[in-house]
């Protein structure tokens, strides 16, 4: 598509936006469920160029967000074990633990190594035999079979120093779970992309019947978004509670149905605690039977995590919708960035560190917003 019809295409969908908004005449409320359509949004400008009565809220849908505090502290603790190599992805590294982050664990010599697939990972323990290597598993349907994949891997191999350390969430358990606790209302969902390529867009049509919501499946790009809030707007303005694949060069019905097998067989759903959602059933990945010795916590005996949330910080508020970066005292100031205190400013999809390069105010409106209740910010 050339510049000028990528152009008129963004137009057209903004105006059939505010055209639905308009007839609506009253607040709506969507939610994405996906890092990067959250980075997506912020980076075009999206925002600002919605009707005064849409508001587009970030669910949870950053991976390195919604791992539980606790689950970041038994990385950092593995980290520390003599004769212990740590693998884990970039967004990881500079988490916030009660005890420090995984960089300042590796300044202080632990051997904790970025990796750009979980098959590093194994590869790592073929050429170190003496050596512990473990895999520090996090992400959803999306990245969960990369490791099933390297966990059979490592079977056939039969590497008894490789194990991983798995965080990995289903994404419908934890949306059914938000919608269910009245958190935040809302009028529509913007559903993940990634987790879509894998899972299928067929998932959500139970989620879509039973709370009477409009679901759409959209890619990443401008258009694509636009044209995804009109058919949200559109839909609530009709009444209507469908769900729509608006990804079908990327999305199918059943999904990938290769990274699927893999998943059923290496992975079982068992109960996950999530950062601002707490324990949910089913909405985790545990290695099944024939795969659990390469289970790090098994391994290393390591006890049930504590999780103790970062003093004044409202990642989990931010992750559930129920409140904004600017209703955080620490947002910007001291916690940017360079200097995170939560999660959802370190990681590349996280909410917080979206509103501090693309809508950052100024630092009075900061202050006073940061006095305003949640809830407020929230109706």
């Amino acid at each position: 598509m050339n510049s000028a019809a990528h152009a008129a295409r963004v137009q057209r969908d903004l105006e059939a936006l505010h055209a639905a908004a308009a007839a609506l005449g009253r607040p709506a409320t969507f939610m994405e469920v996906c890092g990067t359509h959250t980075m997506s949004a912020f980076r075009c400008g999206l925002h600002s160029l919605m009707p005064a009565n849409v508001r587009l809220l970030s669910g949870p849908g950053c991976p390195v967000c919604v791992t539980a505090q606790g689950d970041i502290d038994q990385l950092i603790q593995l980290a520390a074990e003599p004769g212990l190599t740590l693998c884990t992805y970039g967004d990881m590294l500079r988490v916030p633990g009660r005890r420090g982050s995984l960089e300042r664990a590796r300044s202080r010599g632990a051997d904790v190594r970025v990796v750009y697939s979980a098959m590093d990972a194994v590869r790592l323990a073929e050429n170190h035999r003496g050596r512990q290597v473990v895999f520090g598993a996090v992400g959803f349907e999306t990245t969960a079979p990369a490791t099933a994949a390297t966990v059979r891997r490592a079977r056939e191999r039969g590497l008894d120093n490789f194990s991983v350390l798995v965080s990995h969430k289903r994404v419908l358990p934890a949306m059914e779970a938000l919608l269910a606790s009245g958190q935040v209302q809302l009028d529509g969902l913007l559903c993940p992309g990634h987790v879509s390529v894998i899972m299928g867009w067929e998932c959500y049509r139970p989620l879509a019947a039973r709370h009477r919501l409009p679901c759409v499946i959209a890619g990443f790009e401008e258009p694509l978004l636009a044209a995804a809030l009109a058919w949200l707007a559109r839909q609530v303005l009709e009444g209507r509670a469908e769900l729509l694949n608006q990804y079908p060069e990327a999305v199918t019905a059943e999904g990938n149905l290769v990274a699927r097998r893999v998943l059923d067989e290496v992975f079982e759903p068992v109960a996950m605690r999530w950062r601002g959602l707490g324990l949910i059933p089913d909405s985790g990945l545990g290695l099944r039977s024939p795969y659990r010795m390469f289970d790090a916590a098994r391994r290393f005996a390591l006890g049930p995590p504590l999780d103790r949330e970062p003093a004044a910080c409202i990642c989990g508020q931010v992750i559930t919708g129920t409140a904004t970066p600017e209703n955080c005292r620490l947002f910007g100031d001291p916690c940017t960035p360079i200097h995170p205190v939560g999660p959802c400013m370190v990681s590349s999809e996280g909410t917080c560190q979206a509103w501090f390069k693309y809508r950052r105010p100024p630092a009075g409106l900061r202050r006073a917003a940061a006095l305003a209740p949640a809830e407020e910010m929230c109706r």
